[in-house]
């Protein structure tokens, strides 16, 4: 790819937030295999004016991912591709929607996916069964990029001065805590945090405020746990402001869900724990930092085993 100059490239990745974060080293590698080139992002409206910030893309464009019966809909995201003459599509997605793109909205670049890149006798059932970062790997590796950014994901370029935030909410080291999921998939979350929080506080008094940043649709539930809860203005911190809070917390407790994968990359002391949804080699997260429980059943791990970890990494 490197004779190619001056043409217009796409990766798509809609999200969620995680999968994002994780997409980073691989947008940062197609980047560098591009230098002359305008390379693009592809990626739903919340994160929009995170990723308008990020040095390895040239720019983004917004897919509503309205339902696929809405022709006029899909007929305007045809047209304003086209518009592009994009040469490469580096499908980092890889979901049915983005499948239905290749045949139909976009047919004529040179499409890099996870199909595409499979030979005849690969199963693409089992190449989907690999840690994501492996299967991301894989896909750019056969598509001729060369990887190197990968597995080392650089978040700095996202934080931003939260000096303020800060001094309203606490002037020591805090821990964090993420004791949400999507709603979609509620297997996730783990039902102790309001007894953990309160153990937290038995342990060690007031030496760590806990603080929560939630998302728009857990305001209201965060305010019944007994812990700060970190708003501008009253409504939720932006995707920058909640990198920098994780990148300068003292300790973090998630639950598999986009900021656990944040705190992974950053490698920030914490603990994040995991049910019998998925596993976290499969999703590529943990480290020697950032610690993993697991639980076939989440119900099943009490608070105490919880504050126990806690306790052994902060004590």
């Amino acid at each position: 790819y490197s004779d190619l100059i001056m043409s217009n490239i796409l990766i798509i990745k809609h999200g969620a937030l995680g999968d994002l974060i994780q997409a980073n080293g691989a947008i940062k590698d197609i980047k560098n295999s591009f230098k002359e080139s305008k390379v693009l992002l592809l990626t739903s409206t919340p994160y929009i004016n995170l990723m308008s910030q990020c040095p390895y893309i040239d720019g983004v464009l917004i897919d509503k991912r309205l339902p696929r019966w809405n022709l006029p809909y899909l007929l305007a995201l045809r047209r304003m591709l086209k518009k592009y003459k994009f040469t490469h599509v580096f499908d980092l997605q890889n979901s049915n929607r983005t499948n239905f793109y290749k045949k139909y909205i976009l047919k004529e670049p040179l499409w890099s996916s996870s199909k595409t890149i499979l030979e005849k006798e690969e199963d693409k059932k089992n190449f989907d069964k690999s840690p994501v970062l492996e299967r991301m790997e894989a896909q750019l590796k056969k598509s001729n990029i060369t990887t190197k950014n990968i597995h080392e994901i650089d978040l700095s370029w996202t934080f931003v001065d939260i000096t303020r935030l800060l001094k309203q909410y606490t002037n020591n080291e805090y821990i964090l805590i993420f004791p949400f999921c999507s709603k979609k998939h509620i297997q996730k979350k783990w039902p102790y945090f309001k007894k953990l929080i309160v153990k937290i506080k038995e342990h060690y008094k007031n030496k760590y405020p806990i603080l929560i940043a939630p998302g728009p649709d857990e305001i209201d539930e965060s305010k019944q746990l007994n812990a700060k809860v970190v708003l501008e203005d009253g409504n939720p911190i932006n995707l920058n402001q909640l990198i920098t809070l994780i990148e300068k917390s003292r300790y973090v407790i998630s639950n598999d869900t986009g900021p656990a994968h944040i705190c992974s990359h950053l490698k920030k002391d914490g603990l994040v724990l995991f049910g019998s949804h998925t596993s976290p080699e499969k999703v590529n997260i943990g480290n020697e930092n950032f610690k993993v429980i697991k639980s076939d059943k989440l119900s099943d791990l009490n608070e105490i085993t919880v504050l126990e970890e806690i306790v052994k990494n902060l004590d």
